[in-house]
């Protein structure tokens, strides 16, 4: 959404504003004000228009932008109603240069999660991925990733569902009574690339997908939603919140490592770590930063950088 047309929103939002005084007040002509207008209704805000000025009436459901309207984010917002792969777009964005754009979709045909994996990403979900351009070095990266697992959990949790995360990137749901992973239901997932030198970062792509008003029929076994929890959710307003509560942890990684802990499933576990050809198993004591998973295992303390994370029942 162009500033000028966000600004146009803005003010008639607050009541009744006259095409003449929304033209004087943005610089632009009365013509263009007429055409930002009917662009904000084929985008499907409700706007009527008498002799008191152009109201404000309602918002649409969902799409990019209406998740603008009323962003407290830095966040311009692509928004598709079905596409292959949000992740594969944000990624021909970064190349491009683009920094701070959410894309987003109402439906991925061909979503995919870690290790090319394939994920169900059906009509109804969040399926959003994050363009960053952050400065900061590579080693450091991971800690994005705890940041958005972090604000796809409180978004979550505001909606009525009691998420906690299992290391490094899932978002679950429960406690592990047999219709799932152990340590709970999968309600959303997380999928960080990024591309850069030792020392700094080109960019970063971070892909978040959350179950959110999918019937939990349609899931794969072991999954989740947030509808099948706490019953449909605000997707636009869940989208916002999930996107402020990011860039807020994002500016500051130690304090999201420090969040993730304290919404942490998996510390006190223990765990069974694949990682390629070997495993870890052992306790889960805590999380270092910038996201490696801290073990107490029988041959020492290690600390784990990536792999498949399994709870396993206590010995």
């Amino acid at each position: 959404m162009n500033d000028t047309r966000r600004a146009v929103l803005e003010r008639i939002a607050g009541g009744p504003v006259t095409g003449p005084a929304l033209a004087d007040d943005l610089g632009v002509s009365r013509n263009a004000v007429w055409k930002h207008v009917e662009a904000l209704r084929e985008a499907g805000f409700e706007i009527t228009g008498g002799g008191a000025g152009y109201d404000l009436d309602g918002v649409p459901e969902f799409g990019g932008p209406a998740v603008e309207f009323g962003l407290d984010a830095p966040f311009s917002v692509e928004y598709h109603d079905a596409i292959g792969s949000t992740n594969d777009r944000a990624r021909e964005l970064a190349t491009d240069g683009a920094v701070d754009v959410a894309v987003l979709a109402d439906e991925q045909t061909g979503g995919r999660g870690r290790l090319d994996r394939e994920w169900s990403a059906p009509s109804g979900g969040v399926w959003v991925s994050l363009v960053l351009g952050p400065d900061l070095p590579a080693a450091h990266a991971p800690a994005l990733t705890l940041a958005a697992a972090v604000a796809t959990t409180d978004a979550a949790r505001e909606a009525g569902v009691p998420a906690e995360i299992k290391w490094p990137n899932d978002v679950l749901v429960g406690d592990g009574d047999g219709d799932g992973e152990r340590g709970g239901r999968k309600l959303a997932g997380i999928l960080t690339e990024m591309e850069g030198e030792a020392d700094s970062v080109s960019w970063v792509v971070v892909g978040v997908g959350v179950n959110a008003n999918v019937p939990v029929e349609t899931l794969p076994e072991g999954a989740t939603s947030i509808e099948a929890e706490a019953g449909p959710v605000d997707r636009r307003a869940f989208v916002q919140r999930l996107l402020e509560r990011f860039d807020d942890l994002r500016r500051d990684p130690e304090a999201a490592v420090e969040a993730w802990r304290e919404r942490a499933a998996t510390l006190g576990q223990r765990v069974r770590v694949e990682r390629g050809d070997d495993e870890i198993v052992g306790e889960a004591v805590d999380v270092a930063f910038p996201g490696a998973l801290v073990i107490d295992t029988d041959d020492g303390r290690v600390r784990v950088h990536a792999g498949d994370c399994e709870h396993l029942r206590p010995v």
